[in-house]
């Protein structure tokens, strides 16, 4: 776990967003071709259109939340799917107890 990595993707308030979309995503999104959300995750495209920005952007934004270890992907045919990292997260919250 690097600290400033999460630091650098909580920094951002389209970031945050996501991850609190992301931790009840029934209440945000539609399911995605009946994908469980809760175990696959929410498609990119969903997450690009409630961000209202490209999807090189969101997917950038997506990139730096799963380089800081905040979320997980899951690849299903052409399609992307994202999720919290729960355990992760936990560990982040363990970290800024403990450490900070």
């Amino acid at each position: 776990m690097d600290p400033i990595e999460i630091f650098k993707a909580l920094s951002n308030e389209s970031r945050l967003q996501i991850l609190h979309w992301l931790k009840e995503p029934e209440k945000h999104f539609i399911p995605h071709e009946g994908v469980d959300m809760r175990k696959i995750g929410v498609c990119v495209s969903q997450i690009t259109e409630k961000l209202n920005m490209t999807q090189s952007t969101a997917s950038q934004y997506l990139s730096i939340l799963q380089r800081a270890g905040l979320i997980k992907t899951e690849r299903i045919g052409k399609y992307t799917y994202y999720t919290r990292d729960e355990e992760k997260i936990r560990e982040i919250g363990a970290f800024f107890s403990n450490q900070i």
